[in-house]
């Protein structure tokens, strides 16, 4: 089988998938004023965190028009795997299922497309693109690969994240202002996990490295007595790659997985996790 994977930007991809030929990413479109880039392959993460910081922290993101994923969903292939953010915190999904609508309006072939819906962002769609390659180069058919990475997604996932600020959560609706508000103003930070496709909060505390060692003991917690010398760690940062190491530390006296690795977030997960955030991804 012929087969491709489409992914939206909000996948951070690491240098071994960029060299992957069956592999696109539609990119998200990142808006700081007037400064609008496409979060591609040529985002730059510390110069779009200067900016937000001069801009008082605040930027904007637009999920892409369906017509990019109709384009990415073309060539010759016999199968299209798409994967996105979750349809909770972004128009993205439903985006891409729309793109899948156009190409089959346009192109009567027998072409078989199917939309995952990650519920999270992040290393999760990396983890998840990579289980799709493995089971593609394995020879699965669609219809194998389509139901293994449903139960996958739901039920061998997880992510876990820590903000330093949750200004940009709050200027775009993804915590409720109020609540966020006043967390700020108390100067807690927030550990959340994804859940159901939506942000959990999980606990909290006075200072970053705290609730960062927080974060890392409901990881071991949530993973005891679990065998991951298979499973991967991802630990995606902005701006702050010594924290990330420090997270991994904390997670590795609990719970071993056969591979770790520290990556820097895409634009759009800069976006909101913010100069300092912290993103956990695991799959078990």
């Amino acid at each position: 089988m012929r087969y491709k994977i489409v992914v939206d930007s909000c996948c951070d991809l690491t240098p071994e998938m960029r060299k992957w030929d069956n592999l696109e990413a539609v990119p998200l479109t990142l808006q700081i004023g007037d400064y609008i880039i496409p979060d591609d392959e040529n985002f730059d993460q510390d110069d779009f965190i200067a900016r937000m910081k001069a801009n008082n922290g605040s930027a904007k993101s637009a999920c892409p028009a369906p017509d990019a994923f109709k384009k990415a969903y073309e060539g010759e292939y016999d199968a299209v795997f798409a994967l996105t953010i979750t349809d909770k915190l972004s128009g993205t999904y439903n985006s891409a299922l729309q793109g899948k609508m156009l190409y089959e309006e346009e192109y009567n072939d027998n072409k078989k497309i199917y939309v995952f819906n990650s519920l999270a962002t992040s290393g999760i769609e990396t983890i998840i693109a990579r289980e799709i390659k493995k089971l593609g180069d394995d020879g699965k058919d669609f219809d194998e690969i389509v139901s293994y990475i449903d139960d996958y997604i739901i039920n061998h996932t997880g992510l876990y994240f820590c903000l330093d600020s949750l200004n940009a959560l709050k200027q775009n609706g993804r915590l409720f202002a109020l609540a966020a508000g006043l967390l700020e103003k108390i100067n807690l930070k927030l550990v959340c996990k994804a859940k159901d496709g939506n942000i959990s909060p999980s606990g909290k505390d006075l200072t970053i490295n705290r609730a960062l060692v927080k974060m890392a003991k409901l990881i071991a917690q949530e993973l005891e007595d679990k065998d991951l010398s298979d499973k991967t760690l991802i630990i995606t940062h902005v701006c702050c790659e010594e924290r990330a190491k420090f997270v991994a530390s904390k997670i590795a006296e609990k719970a071993i997985f056969g591979n770790v690795e520290i990556l820097r977030a895409s634009g759009l997960n800069s976006l909101y996790a913010s100069d300092g955030g912290i993103i956990v991804s695991y799959n078990f």
